[in-house]
């Protein structure tokens, strides 16, 4: 099935307008909207098939053991990677203060140092500068390239053996580029550090092979991928998730308790203390399937046509600035001179167009860029040709009101 027969076929509740038109969503790089088989799919998972997991001995338990543990694999075989490497997290964010507090903790010490770039999420900066609070790791920034690329030339003179740890967004959620993930893993190989990779905005439309990569930490979310909010995965090589220590206490995690001594289950059993969001994983593992069905290189060729359409279209426009490179994987930010992103986003929500507007949890992004915050519109497997032209009427709108 192509993705315009998708588009027409498919149920998208959230894509419906309580009379009944369509809303033009383009904040799928926030959140995607949920199709009706993952909604499905949740729905007999929190009722008709209820039932707590991996401590239960009755057989609705087993069952949703079975699945849960399903959903697992499929999670982690969507990376290429097995199941017992894939730790469920309530989302990326804490799959990297994961990584950052417990890896970090027991590898790194003053006088080492963490490489990011410009363009990082918060959640893959602060996160970093909580464990230079405590252990006196030192955090180096990569420049971007004029494109908006993260400048791996400048990385690779930077890099020293000193460097423990490279931790880069695959791909942007502010400007849409692709970091170059092989090279930029050789340039860690290069002095013997590990290399996280942000997949948050790449696992909903680029086929990611962890293995064929060599990486060593993988951070996703569900709902940026047609799933749940609520959960996310880390993926890890097994090498690495064994000899990490456990972060939270309690139960599920553990081997045996005592007063005098605890010790701890294997991983990813380790990582998942308490009960899971069963439901959630359920959900994850149907947007899985999803994806997969359409076909990730269909997804992704459908957006980035989209957004070539949508910079052509908002190049014509001499008041509009236009923040990237020209080939964004299914993202385009952008400035309409005189106008506040939040005033255009409050007007075009008067038009039934929904957009992003802020500094898109990346500060240092918007200070390099030299601007407060940037409007960005970010398409889906949902979206057409018809969210474009209703974009395009508001901002025009937007433009006549704003004199």
């Amino acid at each position: 099935m192509t993705v315009d027969a998708l588009t027409r076929t498919a149920e998208w509740p959230g894509l419906v307008n309580p009379e009944g038109s369509r809303w033009h969503y383009l904040d799928t790089a926030a959140t995607a909207q949920k199709p009706q088989v993952v909604i499905d799919a949740m729905v007999r998972a929190l009722g008709r098939d209820y039932a707590t997991v991996h401590r239960g001995v009755y057989a609705r338990s087993a069952d949703m053991t079975l699945a849960f543990e399903a959903a697992r694999r499929k999670v982690s075989a969507l990376v290429g990677g097995t199941e017992n490497e894939l730790v469920f997290t309530r989302g990326a964010t804490e799959a990297i203060n994961l990584v950052a507090q417990t890896w970090g903790v027991a590898n790194l010490k003053a006088g080492d140092r963490i490489l990011i770039s410009t363009l990082e999420h918060h959640a893959n900066i602060v996160p970093w500068q909580m464990l230079r609070e405590r252990t006196g790791v030192e955090i180096d920034v990569c420049p971007l390239t004029e494109e908006g690329l993260i400048d791996l030339d400048a990385a690779e003179r930077m890099i020293t053996p000193a460097h423990k740890l490279v931790a880069f967004a695959h791909v942007s959620n502010v400007l849409g580029s692709t970091l170059d993930a092989k090279r930029a893993v050789a340039m860690a190989r290069s002095v013997g550090a590990k290399i996280l990779l942000d997949g948050c905005q790449s696992v909903a439309r680029l086929t990611v092979d962890v293995k064929a990569l060599d990486a060593d930490f993988y951070v996703f979310s569900a709902h940026k991928l047609y799933g749940p909010t609520g959960i996310g995965a880390l993926w890890a090589k097994g090498e690495i998730l064994d000899a990490m220590p456990p972060w939270q206490g309690g139960g599920a995690m553990i081997d045996r308790v005592t007063f005098e001594k605890t010790t701890y289950g294997p991983a990813p059993q380790r990582f998942e203390a308490g009960t899971p969001a069963i439901v959630e994983a359920i959900g994850f593992g149907a947007a899985v399937d999803f994806v997969q069905a359409q076909g990730l290189a269909t997804i992704h060729a459908h957006e980035c046509a989209l957004v070539a359409k949508a910079r052509e279209a908002l190049g014509r426009m001499n008041s509009v600035k236009l923040f990237g490179p020209a080939e964004s994987a299914g993202i385009l930010s952008f400035a309409l001179e005189g106008v506040h992103p939040h005033d255009l986003g409050t007007i075009l929500d008067e038009e039934g167009v929904a957009i992003r507007a802020g500094h898109h949890c990346a500060q240092p992004l918007m200070a390099h860029l030299g601007v407060p915050a940037t409007a960005r519109a970010s398409f889906g497997i949902y979206s057409d040709e018809s969210d474009i032209a209703a974009l395009v009427r508001g901002i025009e709108r937007t433009k006549r009101i704003f004199g």
